[in-house]
């Protein structure tokens, strides 16, 4: 076992350099593992959704109208959630306005949320 300042800092390097692989595999194991959890995306998703100014009385209600929305209130095309925006793509329409108590007004397709 090293004992002095330098053998321990060359100890650490090694020791790190050594089992780098396998730490990167358990960092990424536990990100999936803590950050995929259905608890963690309705939080970010109201995070979100608050930092987008979107005010609403039962975050927990309107996060599971928007789940369970398959279709555009507008047009009724059939909604997708997708990694990337596309014209399907699901999105929550809020009026910008600061008077509102409430400012969701539909759950749209992407199309329909730019025309507004």
């Amino acid at each position: 076992m090293p004992k002095t300042e330098e053998e321990i800092k060359q100890y650490k390097s090694e020791y790190y350099f050594k089992n780098k692989e396998k730490n990167k595999e358990k960092r990424k194991e536990y990100r999936m593992r803590i950050y995929n959890t259905p608890k963690r995306k309705k939080s970010m998703k109201i995070s979100n959704w608050k930092a987008q100014g979107i005010i609403c009385d039962d975050f927990d209600a309107l996060y599971e109208k928007v789940l369970n929305t398959t279709n555009c209130e507008e047009c009724d095309c059939i909604l997708t959630v997708d990694r990337y925006n596309t014209k399907t793509t699901r999105c929550l329409d809020h009026d910008h306005s600061i008077t509102d108590r409430e400012n969701v007004r539909n759950i749209l397709c992407q199309s329909c949320n730019r025309k507004r």
